[in-house]
């Protein structure tokens, strides 16, 4: 698990190693279901890497002291008085500790000798984690991890088999790409696209495609004062209030990365647990501390995440990104109070059949005067009637819909439907509404869409430079809007409709015409050839 020298994997190298991973869930395959067996590996993924990782910066901090071939144990038993002041540093310097006994190391010696404490050891290990490693901030990480489950064999001597099985053969995968880059965050990515794969609806509760993810992620990364020049060089703070398993977040931060920008704290909402578990596990799989990030486990739509109730007028609670893709049209069951809720008060409340827009509302209310919001919906929020004809209305009048952008079906695992992307923003210096219709920008991909990168700059830089392209964008005024009862159906404003190719009847018929004429001499003069030849005539 030494990681001393780092090289670049290639393209190659890394389809190999994730090819390689995803053929270790073929121990589990047939046992259990995706998403059962997702979280085993995933867990198992996620407690090697922070192990290394602790392991790779103890020899840093340690330097001669702990030199190759002395395990972190070792150095343990023979500096029993200075073991306080080196996991104070490791605290520093790496936010978290891990004693020996609990690291990945340990648990996979005892699995390779098929130690029949090895479950009753990594039980303590994930212990460990949950409730000292990190100061009890993530508590409950593997809470959905059934060590002993029947899934996993008849008898706890069947069930440590299988789990030591597990540990030896994701050890064998991983240990040849070791020194090659931390890229296990990457590979904790393709896991969970491939699991989503087969997870089908399900796979709607924790991802995002990568290539939707990246179009919302450059668009409220966009520097709004000028942004023909690129992406802001910081953004404060950005929210995914349904945030799945964060890959989202993940993919704003890394598109500030790539162009030299940084985000102060990445805050993320998730009701759902094992999702929960998830995101939070990522977060650290990509190398961000504890510090960078906050993940709260909570229901968004009874906004009961105390950050965000917290009101002070002097300082009210707001983000300069929110991004989201909420549980599409989900049905929900407002109280009598909702209507006085801050966050649907000017706006009115979201029917029952569904809360599309009280996710929506919920969002732009924590968007600061200068930050751009940009949400996943489905088409029906721009045009169906009722409640939500009245906050379209609304959102309209007040001039904070920046931009609609349509995408092509078929895109996601959890439906089939296609979905737009609904950008807002609070100070807008427009008064007009973009439209992009993206629903030809997408090539088959195996049973899915998929939209290539060359679709992706397309679909931005129309956002960008808000141009107008005939059956792909254009700018809508606000009054063309309101004369349409506040219709934002996409393709009213910019639609695929091929124009029908125009046709000449009289051109048409004097051709026929003339055909007819030249079939009738033909046949005259085959006639003649056949008599000579004592045929009947035709």
């Amino acid at each position: 698990m030494e990681n001393t020298t780092k090289t670049t994997m290639t393209k190659q190298e890394k389809d190999k190693l994730f090819s390689a991973l995803w053929g270790v869930a073929d121990i589990l395959r047939g046992s259990m279901s995706a998403d059962e067996f997702r979280d085993y590996m995933l867990s198992m993924l996620f407690f090697r890497y922070i192990s290394a990782q602790y392991e790779e910066q103890a020899r840093r901090e340690l330097g001669s002291d702990l030199p190759i071939g002395v395990s972190l144990t070792q150095w343990y038993r023979k500096n029993e008085n200075d073991i306080a002041d080196f996991e104070d540093m490791m605290r520093k310097s790496k936010h978290y500790v891990i004693k020996p006994q609990y690291l990945w190391s340990n648990i996979y010696e005892m699995a390779r000798t098929q130690d029949p404490e090895t479950i009753s050891q990594l039980k303590d290990s994930f212990k460990h984690i949950e409730e000292e490693s990190f100061g009890k901030s993530f508590k409950g990480l593997f809470s959905e991890i059934n060590l002993e489950s029947e899934k996993l064999g008849k008898d706890l001597t069947a069930q440590n088999k299988m789990i030591c099985n597990i540990i030896m053969k994701l050890e064998e995968k991983l240990l040849p790409f070791d020194g090659k880059g931390d890229i296990l965050g990457d590979a904790y990515e393709y896991l969970i696209g491939q699991f989503a794969a087969g997870s089908g609806k399900k796979a709607g509760e924790f991802y995002t495609p990568q290539q939707v993810s990246t179009i919302l992620s450059c668009i409220v990364t966009l520097d709004c004062q000028n942004p023909a020049t690129g992406t802001k060089s910081e953004l404060a703070s950005v929210l995914d209030f349904a945030c799945g398993s964060g890959s989202l977040l993940l993919n704003v931060n890394r598109q500030m990365a790539a162009n030299g920008g940084k985000i102060g704290k990445i805050y993320g909402q998730e009701k759902n647990i094992t999702t929960f578990n998830l995101a939070r596990m990522n977060m650290l799989l990509h190398g961000l501390h504890d510090t960078q990030f906050e993940i709260f486990h909570g229901d968004t739509l009874t906004n009961d995440w105390p950050k965000l109730r917290d009101i002070n007028p002097a300082k009210p609670v707001s983000f300069d990104a929110v991004v989201a893709n909420p549980p599409f049209s989900l049905k929900w069951d407002p109280d009598d109070e909702a209507s006085k809720d801050p966050r649907f008060s000017d706006y009115g409340v979201a029917p029952k059949g569904a809360a599309d827009f009280a996710f929506l509302l919920h969002g732009f209310k924590y968007l600061n005067d200068s930050g751009t919001m940009a949400i996943i919906l489905p088409h029906g929020v721009l045009f169906r009637g009722g409640a939500e004809a009245r906050i379209r209305e609304k959102l309209i009048h007040d001039d904070n819909i920046d931009c609609i952008i349509g995408l092509p079906a078929n895109l996601f695992y959890s439906t089939g439907i296609p979905v737009c992307i609904i950008v807002l923003k609070k100070c807008r210096k427009t008064d007009d509404v973009l439209f992009i219709n993206a629903a030809e920008c997408f090539e088959k991909d195996k049973k899915q869409n998929k939209i290539t990168d060359e679709h992706i700059d397309k679909i931005v830089n129309a956002y960008i430079n808000r141009t107008d392209e005939d059956r792909f964008s254009r700018k809508v005024s606000l009054k063309e809007i309101r004369d349409n009862d506040y219709n934002l159906n996409i393709t009213r404003y910019v639609s695929l409709a091929q124009e029908e190719v125009q046709v000449d009847l009289e051109a048409n018929h004097k051709r026929l015409m003339q055909i007819n004429e030249d079939i009738d001499k033909s046949r005259k003069e085959l006639n003649k050839y056949l008599k000579e030849l004592g045929l009947d005539e035709m």
